[in-house]
């Protein structure tokens, strides 16, 4: 499950920013999750959780993971038609081929986190 190590890599990045800002503990982590970002929003609240509980000096036990889901579109380069896709290649529903640009569903980041000064 590679989202226990993307979700080991957004907590760094959170618990940086936060020892910059002098945040000592975190309660809440949203996220945007695309639909075609090859990431488990399950598996990722999974891996939260787990982090969450073996962290307890970073994080508080009530501390939340909020994933905001982008919804996938493409567009065929070829006929012009949008769509959703269910995955980064499929073909245009239209002309049949595999020849749309992703507009949205990709995106995975951390869109804010929020914490405590105290411990």
């Amino acid at each position: 499950m590679h989202e226990m190590a993307l979700m080991g890599d957004i907590l760094e990045l959170v618990n940086e920013d936060a020892a910059k800002k002098q945040i000592k503990r975190i309660n809440r982590v949203e996220l945007i999750v695309g639909e075609i970002a090859n990431a488990m929003p399950d598996a990722l609240q999974l891996a939260f959780e787990i982090y969450r509980d073996q962290n307890q000096h970073l994080f508080t036990k009530e501390a939340k993971l909020i994933i905001h889901l982008e919804e996938a579109r493409a567009k065929c380069i070829l006929c012009g038609e949008e769509y959703r896709p269910e995955q980064k290649i499929a073909l245009c529903p239209s002309c049949m081929i595999p020849s749309g640009q992703v507009l949205a569903g990709e995106t995975f980041q951390v869109l804010s986190y929020e914490g405590s000064c105290r411990y």
